[in-house]
């Protein structure tokens, strides 16, 4: 039934206390956390909720400059989409959305690399004040959709059975005998 709700001059599925947003950026943000963490054998961020999770945590843990900075960053995205395909990321193919994000990841390694030799990266078409909008936007979907996956009753119960500490006692461990000295 949401989805039903979820048109795209509509409003979004979650209601924010500070963070405004429309359907239309709702939509890019699950589409690139689903770009992010695809279904595979193992359920996609959509399939986990992880989009509702991403929103819900900016929301509530971020401070005011970082919610800026994410919606400036969220802005400068689908401007960068629409200029290299001429379409918004929600209307661009799978195919289209992994190799916009691999040239991302490609050129955040390579500023990165470029930061740690104390020289500004030199790249065609690279505004600099845009670039590090788009950077701290996409670093903060992809490292809260790791966290909502890490941090997921699925990934917690089917990949990694979690154990309270101590975990369990097992008495009847082998152990091997040491010669004496």
């Amino acid at each position: 039934m949401p989805s039903c709700l979820n048109d795209k001059k509509g409003k979004p599925v979650i209601e924010l206390k500070t963070l405004k947003i429309d359907a239309d950026q709702e939509n890019l943000v699950t589409n690139l956390a689903e770009t992010i963490l695809p279904k595979t054998a193992t359920p996609g961020a959509k399939e986990l909720g992880i989009n509702l999770f991403i929103f819900k945590m900016l929301d509530d843990c971020t401070s005011k400059e970082q919610q800026e900075a994410f919606m400036a960053g969220l802005k400068e995205f689908d401007e960068a989409v629409d200029k290299k395909y001429g379409r918004s990321f929600n209307e661009c193919t799978v195919a289209e959305r992994t190799a916009f994000v691999s040239d991302l990841e490609k050129q955040m390694k390579a500023a990165k690399d470029a930061a740690a030799k104390n020289s500004a990266p030199k790249k065609d078409g690279d505004k600099k004040e845009d670039a590090p909008k788009l950077q701290a936007f996409y670093g903060m979907v992809k490292g809260q959709t790791i966290f909502g996956y890490t941090t997921s009753q699925y990934f917690m119960t089917k990949q990694i059975v979690y154990e309270l500490v101590p975990g369990r006692y097992n008495a009847m461990f082998p152990v091997k005998k040491t010669a004496a000295v």
